[in-house]
């Protein structure tokens, strides 16, 4: 419903945008097209946004690739720590593809600072996860538990991170670099175009907290049964329906970005890279309150080291799903933002 609402409404604007009009009529035109010289102007923090899309593109693929392993019956459910290291390795193998789209993006942006980018791309996220992992394992290793991470574990994580993972993700970068620039529609004007007051329903908070429902309900019903898996130690079966729903989450998540990144630029408001990412990353911050949800009506944990524990790895879990997500709706909102500015004649 909302692509065929969408469609009918961007043919309609492209018809009346194409059409030949006298001057007194294109004074007063309004809509998407009179930011059409400043829609590809590079936003503020892009090596940020630049990274945040390659290492969500990167967990993206590790996703696909590991439900189709397990699909194939590659990966057994009742064997945890051999889906777990599938996946582990799987993420370092794709920092190829990482590397490889953030530099990509940032040759849109005509950015120069490859290196420090490339590096950011290597480092940043993967280094947060496992600085948060390092710490709750220091928790179990002083409850002297069995559960801890042994340390020769701890060292192969950090060889293949930085033996593989960071090499390939240069690798990906190089090969991007290589490739030509993305040809864009329109050129972007020296002085950026005023943006005037916004309405409500356009405005940052709302779109993230309207953008990331729609998300997190195509993953609601799947998430319950992920996390029953993963805290009260059931075995989970149903990687088919969890393919599914993954389809339908980036169905979900192009969707509404698309929608949101639409009445931006109908509002005249050419700042639309970062909200494309957090219209449908905002999903991540729904998951982590499903997670309190979870932890206060299924869970019976009252030590302060199993809480903290339980609330760590759900973060990871939060900040995983952010990126892939909103690496979902920035790239959606890309190509259409290049295919509706490539449909309209522009003086």
């Amino acid at each position: 419903m909302l692509a065929m609402i969408l469609l009918r409404t961007l043919c309609r604007d492209i018809a009346k945008y194409n059409e030949k009009v006298n001057a007194e009529e294109a004074a007063e035109e309004t809509g998407w097209k009179l930011v059409h010289a400043d829609v590809f102007r590079k936003p503020d923090y892009s090596k940020l946004f630049v990274v945040c899309v390659g290492s969500g593109v990167q967990i993206l693929l590790m996703s696909i690739v590991t439900l189709i392993f397990a699909l194939m019956g590659l990966l057994s459910p009742a064997r945890r720590g051999s889906l777990l290291q599938s996946m582990m390795l799987l993420f370092t193998f794709m920092g190829i593809f990482a590397g490889y789209t953030q530099a990509r993006l940032y040759k849109v942006f005509n950015g120069d600072d490859w290196k420090s980018t490339t590096l950011m791309t290597a480092f940043l996220w993967p280094g947060v996860i496992f600085a948060v992992f390092f710490c709750l394992n220091l928790l179990i290793w002083g409850e002297k538990s069995s559960g801890a991470v042994p340390f020769t574990t701890m060292f192969a994580l950090l060889v293949l991170w930085f033996g593989i993972s960071v090499p390939l993700v240069f690798l990906g970068s190089y090969m991007g670099l290589q490739k030509a620039a993305i040809e864009l529609p329109v050129r972007t004007n020296a002085v950026a175009r005023h943006i005037p007051e916004q309405p409500w329903f356009v405005q940052p908070i709302s779109t993230a907290l309207v953008g990331g429902i729609m998300p997190f309900g195509a993953v609601f019903t799947e998430l319950f049964f992920i996390m029953s898996s993963l805290w009260q130690h059931q075995f989970y079966y149903l990687f088919g329906f969890l393919a599914l729903v993954l389809v339908i989450l980036l169905v979900t998540c192009a969707e509404i970005s698309i929608m949101l990144t639409y009445f931006q630029l109908t509002a005249e408001n050419h700042r639309w890279w970062w909200r494309s990412f957090l219209g449908s990353g905002a999903s991540a911050m729904y998951v982590f309150l499903y997670s309190m949800f979870y932890f206060t009506n299924r869970l019976t944990i009252n030590k302060v080291v199993p809480t903290l524990l339980y609330f760590g790895y759900m973060g990871i879990v939060s900040v995983l799903f952010f990126l892939l997500t909103g690496s979902i709706g920035a790239i959606a909102s890309f190509l259409f933002v290049r295919g509706i500015y490539g449909s309209i004649k522009v003086d």
